[in-house]
């Protein structure tokens, strides 16, 4: 890897961990990134902002841990394929589209102030969407989910010669019953597997959060764990 010029931004209250403080590395605007150069920040834990890539750089914390998986590998568990069933039966369906299909931004905004009123991501705001749809030197996409041919939910993707990344899931809160960020994780799988992507990229897990606790149940999977890459069946 070439070498690069990294920044730190100053500590925060941190997201997730109502006790701890966060602190995150970026790559400079010095170092040009490319979709080939972000592949290789992302076997090192970094993800993608807008035109930016960052990683944890906490004092006294590694909690945030990249997960990825081989979609030809993942085995669905017993709950996850009743899952899969059932939102089937009720007519739910996806497509993966290079193109938003119809405006985000009101459905973006109904998930933000059901799932994180008390956050400092409320209000929802168009910027802050467009910051991760948005990004000049990859290729983003979208993965829509449908309920009885209505538009629910949207994971936001980025696409890369040997891996599609996850960058976030919203929804609308009416279908939160059918878990659609499982059904997110499961549909990408597929579309990885028909693109023949090596990795599917799920974010960073903090295994003492429950609101990421769903992403450590799709094995078998890799989590990057104190400079290494670990598995988990």
């Amino acid at each position: 890897m070439q070498n690069i010029e990294l920044g730190l931004t100053y500590d925060s209250p941190c997201s997730y961990l109502t006790q701890q403080q966060q602190k995150l590395a970026f790559v400079l605007p010095a170092t040009p990134l490319t979709a080939d150069l972000y592949q290789q920040l992302m076997d090192l834990n970094f993800r993608r902002s807008h035109h930016q890539a960052y990683r944890p750089h906490c004092s006294s914390c590694n909690a945030c841990q990249a997960v990825r998986l081989n979609p030809k590998l993942l085995t669905l568990s017993a709950s996850q394929r009743k899952l899969l069933k059932k939102a089937q039966k009720e007519a739910w369906h996806y497509q993966f589209v290079s193109t938003p299909s119809a405006p985000y931004f009101t459905l973006y905004q109904a998930y933000i102030s059901f799932k994180h009123k008390q956050s400092s991501m409320y209000p929802a705001s168009q910027a802050d969407l467009n910051s991760m749809l948005e990004c000049n030197w990859l290729a983003v996409q979208f993965l829509e989910q449908y309920h009885n041919n209505q538009l629910v939910s949207v994971t936001i993707v980025d696409v890369l010669e040997n891996s599609l990344s996850a960058v976030y899931t919203f929804y609308s809160p009416n279908v939160s019953y059918l878990s659609p960020g499982k059904l997110a994780i499961i549909n990408l799988a597929t579309v990885a597997r028909q693109l023949n992507k090596t990795w599917l990229y799920l974010g960073y897990n903090i295994e003492s959060c429950k609101k990421m606790a769903y992403k450590a149940n799709f094995k078998p999977q890799q989590r990057f764990i104190r400079g290494q890459w670990h598995s988990f069946s």
